[in-house]
């Protein structure tokens, strides 16, 4: 581990030490860890993705990500709900899960939640967003690192591989 010693000025301090109290962290350290590591998970989903020999901040082409797409449309919209679970049916490479909500005689709340590549996970959130009658979406997306694995389920084998996500540290 190293270490590095920053400057700044009184009031951005004061605010950041109110941070570190209000979300519980033990130490200031651990608060600016979790700031830098969100930075650069942002970076790494967007365009500039910093890319080290041997970083684990990989250029966006390679990256996997876990995603939450959370939406409200009126169910009373033409074909509305048919067409995005048609949508979710033909990304189910994907589209791993969903939840529904009923929020009033109008209106549902899905969150789906979606894994795989950055292009492809956003393309598929993009498309949901997109529909029309879909009022309200937004997607909140996790970089992480995914290894293809064959091996045992319970009581069942994967004959092919599949991906499983690893939490980044």
């Amino acid at each position: 581990m190293q270490r590095i010693t920053i400057s700044v000025d009184d009031e951005l301090a004061e605010a950041f030490e109110r941070l570190v109290e209000q979300r519980g962290y033990l130490n200031r350290s651990e608060a600016f860890r979790d700031l830098v590591r969100k930075e650069l998970d942002q970076a790494t989903l967007g365009e500039a993705a910093p890319v080290a020999k041997g970083s684990r901040y990989k250029p966006v082409g390679a990256r996997h990500c876990v995603a939450a797409l959370s939406y409200v449309y009126n169910h009373h919209e033409r074909q509305l709900a048919n067409r995005l679970t048609e949508m979710q049916h033909a990304r189910h490479d994907v589209a791993v899960a969903a939840m529904h909500v009923h929020l009033d005689h109008d209106n549902c709340l899905e969150t789906l939640v979606l894994r795989g590549p950055l292009a492809d996970v956003r393309e598929c959130a993009d498309a949901i967003i997109a529909q029309t009658g879909v009022r309200h979406g937004q997607v909140h997306m996790i970089p992480v690192d995914l290894q293809e694995a064959r091996h045992k389920h319970g009581t069942h084998t994967h004959a092919q591989g599949h991906l499983h996500a690893r939490p980044r540290s």
